[in-house]
């Protein structure tokens, strides 16, 4: 169950899916969901717009999980999940979390798949304190893992200063 810290550029990285933490629309927005889909190109939008919507403009709840192609990408795939906004951890915060780590892998393995790189989920814009969030992440991926030595993980980090915490995450476990 090897799990490793990186920093760099999840769109360069040449594993079997990618985590995009996407907005519930999944029709692109900033940071690391920017990135995806102008790196991915344009067919990746095509591709979002093609998943129906559960409800107005939702075609990915919080905690859920989606896949697409990775179409330019050197991903084949890209798994988007919606994490929470962080409201202080009074609204289920840790557990939509842990349901976006578990979702996308539960996703990887239908496809029969086994490398996978997750990005800070919910530590942009959405605001969710990146120690508290590395935490969630490699506690879910700890026990998601247990049982499943065929999977490698990267949780890749936009900054060095992300990476440290997250690496610090990953040795406290």
């Amino acid at each position: 169950m090897p799990i490793q810290v990186i920093y760099a550029d999840i769109t360069r990285l040449s594993v079997d899916a990618i985590v995009n933490a996407a907005n519930p629309g999944l029709l692109g927005g900033g940071g690391v969901d920017g990135a995806i889909h102008r790196a991915a190109g344009p067919a990746l939008l095509q591709a979002c717009r093609a998943l129906p919507e559960i409800a107005p403009g939702v075609r990915c709840p919080i905690g859920e999980a989606r896949l697409t192609p990775g179409f330019a990408l050197p991903a084949r795939w890209v798994i988007h999940t919606v994490g929470p906004v962080w409201h202080g951890g009074t609204r289920d915060e840790a557990q939509l979390l842990q349901r976006c780590h578990r979702n996308s892998l539960q996703l990887l393995r239908e496809q029969r798949l086994h490398a996978i790189a997750f990005p800070a989920i919910s530590c942009g814009v959405y605001g969710y304190p990146v120690a508290q969030a590395a935490a969630v992440a490699v506690a879910t991926l700890r026990d998601e893992l247990a049982a499943a030595d065929d999977i490698d993980v990267t949780l890749c980090c936009f900054s060095d200063a992300m990476r440290a915490v997250f690496q610090h995450a990953l040795n406290a476990a």
